[in-house]
């Protein structure tokens, strides 16, 4: 796999090589990179820009960030339906909770009122 080369790298390079006096292999000879690699810049570069058509990099990061919690939202939904259906069963304990059953017995025998 090639190492990542930093930004700052990439977009002198493209710098560079975007007036066109100097042909993209001597420009990817100079810097050490590949041809097709400086190309690949070139192009980013250009949808960065506005330029040429197609998605930028900041709109990606959005889309993956609404597509994420798209699926989110879509699993809480499904949450959500699923207690529904549950608690439209009707098969619900009277008191979930043993201590409120045993306070409730005791209320009632001591003669307290509830408030």
């Amino acid at each position: 796999m090639p190492k990542l080369c930093p930004r700052e790298f990439r977009d002198d390079v493209v710098a560079v090589a975007r007036p066109g006096d100097v042909l993209l292999k001597q420009v990817a000879q100079q810097f050490g990179t590949s041809e097709s690699c400086l190309a690949n810049w070139l192009r980013a570069a250009d949808l960065e820009d506005g330029t040429q058509p197609g998605v930028t990099r900041d709109e990606s990061a959005e889309l993956r960030d609404r597509r994420k919690r798209n699926r989110l939202l879509q699993q809480e939904d499904e949450v959500l339906r699923k207690e529904a259906a549950y608690l439209a069963q009707g098969n619900l304990p009277e008191i979930a909770f043993p201590l409120v059953r045993e306070l409730a017995v005791a209320d009632t025998q001591c003669g307290c009122r509830s408030r």
